[in-house]
């Protein structure tokens, strides 16, 4: 086959998972493209599950030409399929329009009033045990993922002073379930009895997209609502959890509840308990940036991708004042971004799919306030505290505890970093900081006489919203076109994952999908399991759509 005859890459069929191994005992195909072999994907629970990946040849130089890809966004989605594609020899250009790699969980060097250089981020980012995808990226670069530290607890308080912690629990489901339930504050026996367990069973039997048939027209806030859960414990069990995809329940979709406390607890037998970095978030990034730049990728940082056209052999790609062709794009962007680039592209598919891409919604904004205090939080306050019905705070983070620069600040100055978070905010930036700050003075009391050295905030309204009878919408990992992609946290995938490890997943996908379409080998991807505990098939609820039985996804057998 020649280099004009080869096809280019057909890309569909990306609403089903692929091809899936249960457990551990039949390791992927060893394939020998660029660089050293990738690490192997570890865990604790057995019942994980390692999809196969496409068979094909292990270089895109045994190929008659070697083909280009643009990936457009250098978030963890973009670094993923430029990744990906680059170790089975893919010529490839990863264009990111700020200055630093990671996107959303990027981070950059500040400077404090006295002119101390810090560091900065949009805030603490948990690295679940889980996140299997994301994990396999960080490990191209970090073996032993030796640049995470673990976080022994993360208490969650409500407004009462009751504490749930998650020390100590069972890792298994649903023994991880219940010992929380019976030793949490807000829960008795009582609640226990009224609780509506018919309503309770889409927790324990969920589906990808089973669960969203049955769930998406369903708002999380009326899901609660039918399990009669305490006020209390939905402060503390269900509303911290909902506001981590930065929507107030009555704005997220109760599937991608569902499918969330899956992935998280009663799905895995990972635990709850989560690694941060002990380093700079740029730190986690720019030595990927490297590697691609190793297996001969270009990294184009304050790159802005302006259009992307196709053309007879592919893509036009404008850069401003240049432009480059390629066989493929990666669209790996946020919310807003995607939706600028599709509409500056008028020939980039059909008018249904540029339909879609325009009505993508974005959630309320977000608040991230840092701080440099000049004395020390109390020695016993948490690395991390999650907050209930304490609004606008949704949590406290302690930086030395886990950050090794803001560790070497704190010994320096005698001093603290502290930050918090604000989701889904109601109000404006400036009130919303004034109140975060009155709401850290009563849970910390110890700070309201300490005297800011420096602060430094972040506030954005980029992150997509899975709002109620919108997953269907979504546009999925395969393009409209042959050889268009698309990568992201906001990318439908039908698989239980979620936030950071979504992104991965879909990166390492949409590079599968192109990787499969020139005959190359893809990369192995592992996921928590992909049926509740309890499955089993049950009617929909009430304001869901219904589960057709062409769409269900059958039970995977190795």
């Amino acid at each position: 086959m020649t280099g004009h005859d080869r096809p280019r890459p057909t890309a569909t069929g990306d609403d089903r998972p692929p091809r899936t191994l249960t457990g551990d005992d039949r390791p992927p195909p060893t394939v020998t493209g660029h660089g050293p072999p990738p690490p192997t994907v570890t865990g604790r629970d057995p019942r994980r599950v390692r999809h196969a990946p496409p068979a094909g040849l292990p270089d895109a130089g045994l190929l008659a030409r070697r083909p280009r890809a643009v990936v457009v966004g250098g978030g963890i989605a973009g670094l993923t399929a430029a990744i990906a594609l680059a170790e089975r020899g893919v010529a490839v250009d990863l264009c990111e329009r700020r200055d630093h790699l990671g996107g959303r969980a990027g981070g950059w060097p500040a400077a404090l009033p006295d002119g101390t250089a810090v560091d900065m981020s949009r805030g603490f980012h948990a690295f679940f045990r889980q996140y299997y995808n994301l994990r396999a990226l960080l490990r191209r670069t970090d073996p032993d993922l030796a640049l995470l530290t673990p976080v022994p607890d993360y208490p969650l308080v409500d407004a009462e002073g009751r504490t749930d912690t998650f020390r100590g629990l069972p890792r298994t489901p649903p023994w991880n379930a219940l010992a929380f339930a019976l030793r949490s504050p807000t829960f008795t026996p009582r609640d226990l009895l009224r609780l509506n367990a018919r309503a309770a069973l889409p927790l324990v039997n969920v589906t990808v997209p089973g669960t969203y048939e049955r769930l998406d027209g369903v708002s999380a806030e009326e899901f609660l609502t039918r399990l009669r859960f305490p006020a209390a414990a939905r402060h503390l069990a269900f509303e911290v959890f909902s506001r981590s995809f930065f929507a107030p329940p009555e704005r997220l979709s109760a599937a991608e509840l569902a499918v969330m406390f899956h992935l998280y607890f009663l799905g895995s037998a990972e635990g709850l308990l989560f690694d941060v970095p002990s380093v700079p978030m740029h730190s986690l990034w720019t030595p990927l940036g490297d590697r691609l730049a190793a297996l001969g990728g270009r990294v184009r940082l304050g790159t802005a991708i302006h259009a992307v056209r196709p053309v007879p052999d592919g893509f036009q790609v404008d850069l401003g004042e240049e432009s480059t062709n390629a066989e493929a794009v990666v669209l790996a962007l946020d919310v807003p971004g995607l939706r600028a680039l599709v509409a500056a592209s008028p020939g980039l598919g059909p008018p249904g799919w540029r339909k879609r891409i325009a009505g993508l919604a974005t959630a309320p904004p977000f608040l991230v306030h840092r701080l440099w205090l000049n004395r020390p939080v109390a020695a016993d306050r948490p690395a991390f505290l999650a907050t209930g019905g304490l609004p606008p705070l949704d949590n406290v983070s302690v930086l030395e505890r886990y950050d090794r620069s803001a560790a070497e600040w704190a010994r320096a100055t005698g001093g603290s970093v502290v930050e918090l978070h604000a989701y889904a905010a109601a109000s404006s930036r400036e009130e919303t900081t004034a109140r975060v700050l009155e709401r850290l003075h009563e849970i910390y009391p110890e700070t309201a006489s300490a005297k800011v050295v420096g602060a430094l905030s972040e506030w954005h309204d980029d992150c997509p919203l899975f709002a109620p009878g919108t997953f269907f919408d979504r546009p999925a990992v395969a393009g409209p076109v042959p050889g268009l992609v698309l990568a992201g946290d906001g990318v439908r995938i039908d698989l239980p994952v979620a936030l950071m490890e979504r992104a991965a997943t879909t990166g390492w996908h949409a590079a599968n999908l192109l990787l499969s379409a020139w005959n190359l080998a893809g990369h192995p991807m592992t996921t928590v399991p992909l049926r509740g505990r309890l499955a089993w098939p049950f009617p929909a609820v009430p304001g869901g759509r219904p589960a057709w039985p062409s769409q269900t996804v059958p039970e995977r057998r190795a």
